[in-house]
């Protein structure tokens, strides 16, 4: 037996001493981390990007999944083109249409859910030490795709208003490979970019030549205020582009998903590019998964069509809407006025800062102790920072778990707030 054990050491050190040195960079999800403890059934989580269970249309993906089956059955379990079903693009392409996004399906690409579209452009895009531009802080899912291609990174921070465009000018002269930013519902702050910094954004990219990924999943879950004209739109408008099938320059890759508006369990989302990007990313797809599952994006194509995906989202909008005002509500009157939040307009989170002096990953220990979790808002920040905020979300949970949740949080934070008069005593420490 200990003869065995050392067989199984040196065959590990095999391998862990041939590891390619960009992994040494790459960290683990702390969100996904986080997830097992949902699986306590007396754990109230805050910390998981998670759409409501009770909007997925399980009947209506049934029937769908059948009727893919009695008609297409064999084709659904085949081999199929890497840019994706067909139907399902041109569907996309309709839908994007009505905010703007004037693209053919040559310009779409399905993919295994919008992370695998962070991770295609990382690998088409990204030399080790290229530099992204980022908000700060900004989505965790997109820094762990770059900085597996060994990205550095150049950050702007971001108030109620999204972005401070302002900042802007000198990340952009310092030559990034492209811009990222997510302008609608911020994963994890919540804040949405404003239509005036929206159009600064694009002068300012345009005029240093710094190209922009648009990261939406969030854009169709407004629950109030006036929805804001997409990123690639506006770059159209000041190229003076806007109407008809130019209105796509290619200066702004698109990213969308239907994992926050049908299934997050179908792993589809799309990026919008150029022809010849396009082709690009088809290659770095094929050498992945060759292309996303066939069955998956015929059941959501006859799930979505006939006026559906409209009708539920206005559904989502409803629910998420409730549980949105339910954390609001509860945190105006449960939580210590030393602390702020957002107040996002629609999208899944709120951004919460707690007192100076405060550690949010040291007060998650103690929360989960209370069975309530939250994600601590260190990992949202590329260098570093933000050890006083956090994030939550609201998507999950009925109001009434949402609103024992937060008592639950507020008592550990009033616990732990930390007196003016020690946080030199603190900082020391």
């Amino acid at each position: 037996m200990e003869r065995s054990g050392t067989h199984e050491e040196a065959k590990e050190t095999r391998w862990s001493d041939r590891y390619a040195q960009r992994t040494y960079g790459m960290k683990s999800s702390a969100i996904r981390e986080l997830l097992k403890y949902t699986q306590d059934p007396e754990m109230i989580s805050f910390a998981g990007g998670l759409p409501g269970p009770e909007v997925f249309p399980l009947a209506e993906i049934e029937a769908a999944a059948q009727l893919v089956l009695q008609g297409q059955g064999r084709a659904a379990v085949q081999y199929s083109t890497t840019e994706g079903h067909l139907p399902l693009r041109e569907m996309l392409v309709r839908h994007m249409d009505r905010y703007g996004i004037k693209v053919s399906p040559d310009n779409v690409l399905v993919t295994t859910g919008a992370q695998q579209a962070l991770d295609l452009i990382g690998k088409l895009f990204i030399n080790p030490g290229d530099h992204v531009l980022t908000e700060a802080p900004t989505f965790l899912g997109a820094l762990q795709a770059f900085t597996a291609y060994q990205a550095e990174y150049l950050t702007v921070p971001i108030d109620d208003d999204g972005m401070r465009v302002d900042l802007l000018e000198d990340a952009l002269r310092a030559g990034p490979k492209f811009l990222y930013v997510l302008p609608n519902f911020q994963n994890p702050a919540g804040v949405t970019l404003g239509l005036e910094r929206r159009r600064r954004l694009v002068e300012l990219a345009s005029h240093y030549g710094v190209p922009i990924v648009e990261d939406d999943p969030y854009g169709q879950l407004r629950y109030e205020g006036e929805h804001l004209p997409p990123i690639v739109k506006l770059d159209a408008e000041f190229h003076g582009c806007a109407n008809g099938e130019r209105s796509f320059r290619g200066d702004v890759l698109y990213l969308g998903t239907l994992s926050k508006t049908l299934a997050p369990g179908f792993r589809l989302g799309w990026v919008v590019a150029p022809e010849d990007v396009i082709r690009r990313l088809v290659m770095m797809k094929q050498g992945a998964d060759l292309h996303t599952s066939t069955f998956t994006q015929m059941v959501a194509y006859e799930t979505a069509r006939g006026g559906f995906l409209d009708r539920h989202v206005r559904t989502i909008r409803s629910v998420y809407r409730e549980r949105r005002d339910a954390m609001l509500r509860a945190m105006d009157a449960q939580f210590p006025k030393q602390v702020r939040w957002t107040r996002p307009q629609g999208g899944l989170f709120l951004w919460v800062t707690l007192p100076q002096g405060m550690d949010s990953s040291k007060l998650l220990a103690e929360a989960l102790r209370e069975k309530v979790a939250f994600v601590p808002g260190t990992s949202f920040f590329p260098k570093g920072g933000g050890a006083e905020t956090l994030r939550l979300n609201f998507s999950y949970s009925r109001p009434p778990v949402i609103e024992e949740g937060i008592r639950r949080l507020a008592a550990v934070i009033r616990a732990n707030m930390v007196k003016p008069s020690s946080l030199t005593e603190v900082a020391a420490g």
